[in-house]
């Protein structure tokens, strides 16, 4: 990039009215007074990328500087909702995300694209001299990952991750009550799951790209699939090009939300089974099953989805059960619960809502009611971590284990053999084939940025 890089020290400098949060609570920061203006970019202005952009404005005092999207109805749809919720943001628009990064200083970037292009994007934010808030997955592929640790490490940028489990207050009053205090004794074993009926799978014919649509630039360096409609919101997600399925999509929160409950690594060894095993009458080709186990040390995290039939406990669909001798806990992004092994009262946790405080989260279109209190304090965690120089509860490192973990697990599924994956070396040791996969092939001109 040619423009001057934004040093740390200015940013702060900058920002240390905004950002004062050494002596202050995370919930006082809406109350600080004329504080100094973060600019900000969003890239994807698509469903969740509205949906992070809007929670960070409600916790900070922000300009949005510049909107990009490779689709124009998104650009204009988002600038005129944008309009409604901050006055003093009058955003430039962009088509392509380094015309944008290579036009402003930015302190924070909020990445919202598809899963293929997160690495590229979040990479050349950092390199631009900007914070991240980037959407999980960080990477479709294992050594994508890698290259965005590294970045981060080298710019000595703050990235948090979309992975807001970490953040959701009912799960953190459990973690603290009941896997902090040792209530649940030994633990030894863990199940995640998903059974939504999220994977699309229709037939839609070949058409032409519309105007206002820039669908090779869209695809970047995944392979370009014959045009059929536009990609957003669900249908991108059924493709393996684009992602890592349900798998990627899903296991991800809830494997990550039980490594940060455990104190979990990396797991010594994954082996998954599965594939399309029922739903075969459409394009998708994605996973319609899939169980994978992720071995560590004291025990196994045993993930299964479905995306047909029936949950195996309709209470808890998309969750994870922790076992110890003396009970289980079961968490869901909408509620928890400890159910003892004795004959005392279980205990229950909802998921927090904050209506009253945020009224116009209920005016807005297709939000995740239940998420954005934790999305809210992600944001939070994200300003006090680049305040304080350090950590955010899901930094880039804890992402990319959980990441690589499930992408790992698609891998072990496809060559039917268990992996085990050497983050020192970033191998598969004595496993050529493995190995190999770890990185995708791009479509030219675009570079893997590990090297």
């Amino acid at each position: 990039m040619s423009h001057p890089k934004q040093s740390r020290r200015n940013f702060l400098k900058k920002s240390s009215a905004a950002l004062a949060l050494a002596s202050l609570s995370l919930g006082s920061f809406k109350s600080i007074a004329n504080p100094d203006t973060l600019k900000v970019a969003l890239i994807g202005c698509g469903w969740y990328g509205k949906m992070d952009l809007w929670r960070l404005l409600q916790v900070a005092n922000v300009e949005v500087v510049a909107l990009c999207d490779v689709d124009e109805n998104h650009l204009e749809e988002t600038k005129n909702l944008l309009a409604k919720r901050s006055s003093k943001s009058k955003p430039k628009l962009y088509k392509d995300y380094r015309s944008l990064l290579e036009s402003h200083d930015l302190d924070i970037t909020v990445i919202g694209t598809p899963d293929h292009w997160h690495a590229l994007q979040a990479i050349a934010a950092i390199q631009a001299g900007s914070h991240v808030y980037l959407q999980k997955p960080i990477s479709v592929d294992v050594l994508e990952g890698e290259a965005v640790v590294a970045s981060a490490k080298k710019h000595q940028k703050i990235v948090q991750v979309g992975l807001q489990r970490r953040s959701t207050p009912h799960l953190i009053n459990a973690k603290e009550q009941i896997i902090d205090k040792g209530v649940l004794g030994k633990i030894g074993h863990v199940e995640i799951c998903c059974y939504y009926h999220m994977r699309a799978n229709g037939n839609p014919s070949i058409e032409s790209v519309p105007d206002f649509f820039d669908y090779e630039l869209w695809t970047g360096p995944a392979p370009l699939r014959e045009y059929d409609g536009l990609p957003h919101q669900r249908w991108w997600r059924t493709f393996m090009e684009y992602g890592n399925g349900i798998t990627g999509d899903m296991c991800v929160h809830m494997l990550d939300c039980v490594r940060w409950m455990l104190g979990l690594g990396w797991p010594l060894k994954i082996a998954a089974t599965g594939g399309i095993l029922v739903q075969k009458e459409g394009k998708s080709n994605i996973a319609d099953t899939q169980t994978a186990i992720f071995e560590f040390p004291e025990f196994n995290v045993v993930w299964q989805h479905r995306t047909w039939g029936n949950p195996v406990d309709p209470e808890y669909p998309w969750a994870f059960k922790i076992f110890g001798e003396n009970g289980y806990l079961a968490g869901s992004p909408q509620k928890a619960d400890f159910f003892p092994n004795d004959k005392s009262e279980p205990v229950h946790w909802e998921a927090k809502y904050e209506k009253e405080e945020f009224p116009e989260d209920t005016k807005e279109e297709k939000i995740e009611l239940h998420a954005v209190p934790a999305t809210r304090r992600h944001m939070k965690d994200l300003l006090k971590a680049i305040e304080s120089g350090k950590s955010p509860v899901a930094n880039v490192e804890e992402s990319h284990i959980s990441t690589a973990s499930c992408i790992l697990a698609n891998i072990s599924m496809e060559l039917g053999r268990p992996l085990s994956y050497d983050p020192n070396s970033k191998t598969i040791p004595n496993d050529k084939e493995a190995t190999d996969l770890l990185k995708r092939p791009y479509r030219s001109p675009w570079k893997h940025p590990f090297s």
